[in-house]
């Protein structure tokens, strides 16, 4: 029977969580599949692994914690050997769009302290161009959030808050997160670099150059390794 979606993640997470070697320093992500693997590392440490985990977010550090798995801070330990996470969406090129689990900005810092990025996804998470499924999450600071907002339709972009204005998503440092669909582009990752520039704009979740492996757990139960 082919696996669903959950399963596939969970194909993909094992085979992640079989990369970490005793003594390593690893990133880890933020959202579904990053949780599937942390669960997956907690049964390894339980076995007699040792590593030390660098979180991405609050809700990560704390079901690591509950696990038995050693944590730091990307202060305590700046240079990791490898970062593990999902992805929204994966290009032909291994450029991603991250950011749906609302931890865009920690991940992208952890991600470029490692000297090794894995980036696990279902087959889903597989398309022909950046933005063709999933938005384009944008992490803004709260104050002049609208105005911010209005710098980013110029640029081509709809962008919705995450949550609402009336109740809106609060990432872990306390900033919004607008979801943006830029319907006229056909190439988003030119787009990174005048996101960015915006006022306002902490970051974008376009993690564009970063050449990571990328394992994606297939319905038949494989797991398919690219780069």
């Amino acid at each position: 029977m082919a696996l669903d979606q959950a399963g596939q993640k969970e194909v993909a997470a094992r085979r992640a969580a079989a990369e970490v070697q005793g003594g390593m320093v690893v990133g880890l992500g933020t959202g579904s599949t990053a949780a599937t693997l942390v669960a997956a590392l907690g049964e390894r440490v339980r076995a007699g692994l040792r590593f030390t985990g660098v979180p991405t977010s609050l809700a990560t550090a704390r079901q690591a914690r509950e696990l038995g798995i050693s944590l730091a801070t990307l202060e305590e330990r700046p240079s990791l050997d490898l970062d593990i996470d999902g992805a929204d969406e994966v290009d032909p090129r291994g450029d991603l769009v991250k950011g749906l689990g609302g931890a865009l900005l920690r991940e992208k810092i952890v991600a470029c302290a490692a000297g090794r990025l894995l980036i696990m996804v279902d087959e889903g998470k597989l398309v022909s161009r950046l933005g063709e499924k999933a938005p384009v999450p944008v992490e803004v600071v709260r104050f002049g959030w609208m105005r911010t907002a209005e710098a980013l339709r110029a640029l081509g972009a709809e962008p919705v808050v995450r949550g609402g204005a009336g109740s809106p998503f609060v990432t872990d440092g306390g900033n919004l997160i607008l979801d943006c669909r830029f319907p006229g582009a056909t190439d988003l990752a030119a787009l990174a670099g005048p996101v960015k520039a915006v006022v306002g704009v902490v970051e974008h979740g376009l993690f564009t150059g970063m050449r990571p492996t990328v394992l994606i757990g297939r319905a038949d139960g494989t797991c398919e390794v690219r780069g």
